[in-house]
């Protein structure tokens, strides 16, 4: 009998004892491609070499040094490789352990930053509907998945929240695209105007939106928008990119699709590719020398924050992004990925929409193409979906509440950036292997 405290205490999971390339293999020999890198996170692949001898190598020099007295080598020399392709006014990065801590961090450093700054009174945070930034109580305050938040509503801090972009739903007939991300977008100055142009500290977003909505691009000119609107009102612009970042979506930074740069950016996940935990903060310059010309120190702060071997990972793994060209490769199995999806369910009846960037791709399932209807919540198609895909040998990332947290379904593929051109057909035929089974024709 296990002691372990599964996320599924009714539908415990089975037993991982390998991995290969795209693969990971249970106990009983079944081997299952992973179409979804887990949560976003094994961009790539498993058993890299590279990465595996940076771990050791580090572990036997140094394991552990807590940053409230050192520093260390591979914190320095990742922090280096970042800052140096990070978005223009980018500077500093803060490490930490995931995606949800990552978050936190700069919540608390847009409010500190405010109050060295000499405003106190900014407070308000506005973030959007149908987005996730993690499960700390702080990240799950601002992000706007509404089933995470459910039953802890009653101890989450108050966060406003406006409209996704989101054209496949809420872009009106005859209306450009453009439009209708000026639109959009309108809605943070709106809300602004309304909190008290003085009072809002920081607008938080996913430059892509990932798990809650599947892989939501936004149309083009919507985020030089919000960064003019945050500028006009002194609000921090905070990007998370822990999902879509790191080359997931085509580029080393996300936000580089969009011409802007963040006030603070975090990243994780395929920041350490799940060979260590790792995340992290990147924050400007001119906020870091706030900070510097005040109280001297961020109020924050974690046991884990730098790890060393973390840190050696981070470095290993970027360094294979951008040396071994893995992102161009991102871009060019894009191209065939989305292809191959269209070709299968471009006119499938239950297919709605198939959207995404780069190896960052969402399926929406819906009961009637032409009228883009949802299917009822209580057939719990996603979770049929996955268990359905599983079997087939499948991982991928299929959710519910797609539209408002309740109505709609959709799946989500974020494969390692190592997949070949000739895994496309298994990942396409074990999908529609998994659609016959929960949607019969």
């Amino acid at each position: 009998m296990s002691h372990v405290f599964p996320r599924q205490i009714t539908a415990p999971p089975p037993k991982a004892v390998a991995s290969e390339g795209c693969y990971i293999i249970d106990e009983t020999g079944k081997r299952y491609f992973d179409g979804s890198g887990g949560a976003a996170v094994s961009c790539l692949g498993h058993g890299d070499a590279a990465v595996i001898a940076a771990i050791k190598a580090q572990a036997d020099q140094l394991a552990f040094a807590h940053t409230g007295f050192f520093t260390s080598h591979p914190a320095e020399q990742l922090a280096e490789v970042l800052i140096k392709h990070a978005p223009q006014g980018i500077e500093r990065v803060y490490f930490v352990s995931g995606g949800s801590e990552a978050v936190e961090a700069a919540l608390k450093l847009a409010r500190q930053f405010h109050v060295e700054n000499g405003e106190p009174q900014r407070r308000h945070i506005i973030a959007r509907r149908q987005s996730y930034h993690g499960n700390t109580l702080g990240a799950l305050a601002t992000g706007g998945n509404q089933w995470r938040r459910a039953q802890f509503e009653p101890i989450l801090m108050d966060v406003s929240h406006i409209a996704p972009c989101y054209a496949y739903v809420d872009q009106q007939m005859g209306e450009s695209a453009h439009d209708y991300g000026q639109r959009a977008a309108q809605e943070l100055e709106d809300e602004i105007l309304r909190l008290g142009p003085d009072t809002v500290m920081a607008f938080v977003a996913e430059p892509v939106v990932g798990a809650t909505m599947g892989a939501v691009p936004p149309v083009e000119g919507y985020f030089k928008r919000i960064r003019e609107i945050c500028d006009t009102y002194g609000v921090l612009l905070i990007l998370d990119e822990v999902m879509c970042g790191m080359g997931r979506t085509g580029h080393l930074f996300a936000c580089a699709a969009e011409g802007i740069s963040p006030d603070i950016l975090c990243i994780a996940k395929g920041l350490g590719a799940g060979y260590q935990p790792i995340g992290a903060m990147l924050c400007s310059g001119a906020i870091y020398d706030v900070l510097g010309a005040g109280s001297g120190m961020f109020q924050h702060g974690h046991t884990y924050l730098g790890h060393p071997v973390a840190c050696a990972a981070g470095l290993a793994v970027v360094t294979a992004l951008l040396e071994r060209d893995l992102i161009r490769r991102v871009n060019s199995r894009s191209a065939e990925l989305f292809e191959a999806l269209r070709g299968a369910f471009g006119q499938h009846a239950h297919i709605g929409d198939i959207r995404g960037r780069g190896l960052f791709i969402g399926l929406e399932i819906v009961q009637d193409r032409d009228g883009k209807t949802p299917f009822d919540p209580a057939l719990k198609l996603a979770a049929k979906f996955k268990a359905a895909a599983f079997d087939a040998g499948l991982i991928c990332y299929p959710m519910s509440g797609t539209r408002d947290g309740k109505l709609g379904d959709h799946v989500l593929l974020a494969p390692p950036f190592i997949m070949s051109h000739a895994q496309i057909p298994e990942v396409v035929g074990k999908l529609e292997t998994a659609l016959a089974a929960v949607l019969p024709t």
